[in-house]
């Protein structure tokens, strides 16, 4: 069966596996506390994929083109032994890398083992270095310096180079920018900021929230020259920027400035099994249903092949081509649509809001 192209001609190879909805951090633009709070009704045990579940779905991606998964949460290391999942994606033949998304809260603990059992690459989520700010952008009180632990214990590890990320918002931590690089200048650590997303709908997203790459980056340049580099690879989704007095470089993430949809390869599987095509998919695909119906791996790997196939999903562009036509004062396009999930019916059931959230779906 032929690697599979969606119908924008673009090829599945990265697979991102959420394996758990959990998260012992209440980041407001991604799990506000007043959402999720005690009485949020997370996934249950028994609806999770099983580690031999995700390694058979990986597997099956692998035959269809797939050559890059990571893992993400919720906090997957929240998820028991994650190393031993580690371990059984590293030994499917075809992966070539496997990597995870952490809040680095639990990294220094896990480091170690996780390298052991095959892991290749880590990328840690931090908005500031402030005590003050980042306690406000996770709203708790977890120490900091356990995170830099964490990421100090993972390049040790050799899970180097470590990519730490830096959500962008404005009014709450873009102060924060140049003290971030000023921090990872000359260390071993890749830093990358990220344009503020639109990512679910319970975080109050508004647009004048967005701090732009271009003034990110201006902020930046102004006090170390910066020198634009080439891509690492296809589909890279940060622009790269080297210090030109060699002390490293920085990425940028900028999915709403600049959306990079045309390069887009990843499918995305939630905890509970469902697949999709983009950060902002109009629907989920059950995997889970046929996993424990007894399907083949021929089975699995058609049904994966028709999702691919079906897919025309460029969200980000959608909504940049809206923000230009009014810029314009032209009639803007119809703006992106989402159509109702299981997960949004029972998420209306509960009271919660319907767009698939980012705790759900892997950032």
């Amino acid at each position: 069966m032929a690697n599979p192209t969606d119908r924008l001609g673009r090829p599945l190879r990265d697979l991102r596996v959420s394996v758990t909805d959990r998260c012992n951090l209440r980041c407001p633009y991604c799990m506000p506390r007043e959402l999720f709070g005690s009485e949020y009704r997370f996934i249950d045990r028994a609806e999770l994929l099983s580690f031999e579940e995700i390694a058979r779905v990986a597997r099956v991606a692998a035959s269809q083109g797939v050559r890059k998964v990571r893992l993400t949460g919720g906090e997957p290391l929240l998820r028991r032994e994650l190393d031993v999942l580690v371990a059984m994606l590293a030994e499917i033949d075809g992966i070539e890398d496997v990597a995870l998304t952490t809040n680095g809260t639990a990294l220094a603990v896990h480091a170690e083992k996780l390298a052991r059992a095959g892991l290749d690459r880590v990328t840690v989520s931090l908005d500031a270095l402030d005590e003050d700010v980042f306690h406000s952008m996770s709203d708790t009180r977890f120490p900091l310096a356990r995170v830099l632990e964490g990421i100090e214990a993972a390049q040790d590890a050799g899970l180097a180079p470590v990519k730490v990320n830096m959500v962008v918002r404005r009014g709450v931590n873009d102060h924060c920018v140049a003290a971030m690089a000023e921090h990872f200048r000359a260390r071993s650590q890749v830093l990358r900021f990220i344009e503020y997303m639109d990512v679910g709908s319970s975080n109050g997203w508004r647009l004048d929230e967005v701090v732009p790459a271009s003034e990110i980056l201006a902020t930046i340049g102004e006090l170390w020259p910066l020198l634009r580099l080439a891509p690492a690879h296809d589909g890279e989704v940060a622009t790269r920027w080297a210090y030109r007095d060699g002390a490293g470089e920085i990425g940028v993430i900028h999915s709403v400035s600049e959306p990079f949809c045309g390069g887009c390869a990843r499918a995305r599987l939630s905890a509970d099994g469902k697949l999709f095509t983009c950060l902002f998919a109009e629907r989920g695909n059950d995997l889970r249903e046929l996993l424990r119906a007894g399907a083949s791996d021929a089975q699995l790997a058609a049904r994966l092949q028709l999702i691919w196939s079906s897919r025309a999903d460029r969200y980000s562009e959608l909504r940049a081509e809206r923000a230009r036509g009014v810029e314009r004062g032209g009639t803007p396009p119809e703006p992106p649509k989402r159509l109702r999930t299981e997960h949004d019916v029972a998420a209306e059931s509960l009271g919660r809001a319907a767009k698939i959230e980012m705790s759900y779906i892997g950032g």
